[in-house]
């Protein structure tokens, strides 16, 4: 897609954000769709920001790495190093995997611009909120603040950002890398769109069960002590969400798979 519209491009570092920009990544979307309000791209790529760094309290995903390198990632600490942390890069591998993106756009689309489209089937918010990472948002005129991903999307194509604000990093805590995860993602056919996404994640501090796709932002599920496939359909039915009804799925089929999911993923960290 060409953007006509804009009429310059720019490095991002030393740049001050004005009306008409946006911040470009891997541009996978960007230049999916025609842009008429956007009249300068301002290159992320510039700040060099290192895609993945690995600290005795977790993993910091710079907004510019990609789907490839988060797929690629295996816990090199001796911190996340051990078998639950590599469970934790299997279920980064079949986030990643839950985008059906060919190999170019998985080598060029970006975890920060995954998340900031906020779309409900956006694969990177679902693996950043079920290890409740919290992401480092930039303010243009200087100043961060921190938001957990859970809390970032806040619907349909819909987030917390700020006008200008940028996002930098998403964290993802040591203790969630460590726990023992398991996933289970269905659509409609082989190659669609994500229509539910359920990860459960069990640690010391309890379980927690994280549902996108299926649902206009992402819900969780928090129990202290791990719950019977029983009791968490029936916390999951005590919440009388509201399901999506589009092309990748109608409500009634989403509200039932996203029950028989949350059982499956729920009996199998029960295992």
């Amino acid at each position: 897609m060409d953007l006509s519209a804009v009429t310059e491009f720019a490095r991002a570092t030393g740049t001050a954000w004005r009306d008409g920009d946006a911040w470009l990544g891997g541009g996978t979307w960007l230049f999916s769709q025609p842009q008429p309000a956007v009249r300068r791209l301002l290159d992320l790529t510039a700040f060099g920001w290192p895609p993945l760094t690995e600290t005795r309290d977790g993993l910091r995903v710079a907004a510019t790495c990609t789907f490839a390198e988060v797929a690629g990632w295996q816990p090199a600490h001796r911190a996340l190093s051990h078998s639950t942390g590599a469970a934790s890069a299997r279920l980064a591998g079949q986030c990643c995997d839950a985008l059906l993106g060919s190999f170019k756009v998985r080598n060029v689309a970006t975890v920060g611009g995954n998340i900031c489209l906020s779309l409900p089937a956006g694969p990177m918010t679902a693996f950043a909120a079920s290890l409740d990472g919290v992401l480092v948002l930039e303010a243009p005129g200087g100043g961060t603040r921190e938001i957990a991903v859970a809390d970032f999307v806040t619907g349909d194509g819909r987030n917390a950002l700020r006008p200008g604000e940028l996002l930098r990093e998403v964290f993802l805590p040591g203790a969630a890398l460590r726990a023992r995860t398991t996933f289970r993602q269905v659509s409609l056919s082989p190659v669609g769109r994500s229509a539910v996404l359920v990860i459960a994640r069990r640690d010391a501090t309890g379980s927690v069960v994280t549902i996108t796709a299926a649902t206009p932002r992402p819900v969780q599920l928090r129990f202290a002590e791990p719950p019977s496939p029983a009791e968490a359909v029936a916390a999951l039915a005590a919440l009388d969400l509201t399901y999506l009804d589009d092309v990748h799925g109608a409500a009634p089929w989403r509200r039932a798979m996203t029950r028989r999911l949350t059982s499956d993923v729920v009996a199998e960290l029960r295992s």
